[in-house]
Parts: C-alpha cells; sequence; structure tokens
C-alpha cells in the first residue's frame, strides 16, 4: 500500500505573501513584493516584504526578510516558496535572491512561478553552494 503525501496549498501560501506585500516599504520604486515560504522540518510559514531606502543600494529584498526571519524563529530548511507583487500576481525571484534560497532551500526547494512550481534547481542550474566550501 502505497501512501502519498497530501497535495500542498500554494493558495494559501500565497495569500500569506500577499499579506506580506501589503506591508512593504516601496516608496522609492513603487514596487512592493511580499514572500511566504514553508519550513521542512516544523511546517511553520515565514514571510518577508521588500524594504527600500532613499540610498538605493541598500534596499533590502523580501528574500532577506524571509530569511531573516527563518534565522531568527530557529531556523531550518525551505521547503516552499512563493512571491508575489503589488498586484498579488506571481513573480520570480532575482538571481541574487535565487542564491540566497539555495543557501537554505537547497535545490530541491519547490518555487511557484507562473510557469507551475519547479524545483530550485531548474531555476538555478549548477549553483553554487555551501558544499563547494568544505
Amino acid at each position: 500500500m502505497t501512501t502519498e503525501a497530501p497535495a500542498f496549498d500554494w493558495e494559501a501560501l500565497r495569500a500569506v505573501a500577499r499579506d506580506a506585500m501589503s506591508r512593504a516599504y516601496a516608496p522609492y520604486s513603487g514596487f512592493p513584493v511580499g514572500v511566504a515560504a514553508q519550513v521542512a522540518e516544523d511546517g511553520r510559514v515565514i514571510t518577508g516584504c521588500n524594504v527600500e531606502n532613499a540610498s538605493y543600494g541598500l534596499a533590502l529584498c523580501a528574500e532577506c526578510g524571509l530569511v531573516s526571519e527563518l534565522a531568527a524563529t530557529g531556523g531550518g530548511r525551505l521547503s516552499h516558496f512563493t512571491c508575489v507583487d503589488g498586484q498579488g500576481d506571481l513573480l520570480v525571484p532575482c538571481g541574487r535572491c535565487r542564491q540566497l534560497l539555495y543557501e537554505f532551500g537547497g535545490p530541491e526547494l519547490l518555487v511557484d512561478t507562473p510557469e507551475g512550481v519547479l524545483p530550485l534547481s531548474a531555476m538555478l542550474p549548477q549553483a553554487f553552494g555551501p558544499d563547494h566550501l568544505k
């Protein structure tokens, strides 16, 4: 007898990301972003939103806030991730943020994209990671 894992509720995770997006601080770009992810070990959901700064280079992507919350709430590995724009539509993380997600979710992290759910390894092939530093 085989047991299938229950289907993941991506819409619920998107709703959490949209809520986080509503708290973004984006007065310069006018481009608020919200993210949400589930932590594999305990199922908790963490969030982040972008926070801009008058010195543009110091702006923080939503993914930065997400991994800060991950560390501050006990750590773990990300298992599912979604990102939304100011209209609540799916958005894919930039290359820098994909690298950040790789650090905390690895190649098997499932990413919600406009083309469907993809493993991070499909979005960041041949990624450089912690194992390269051993």
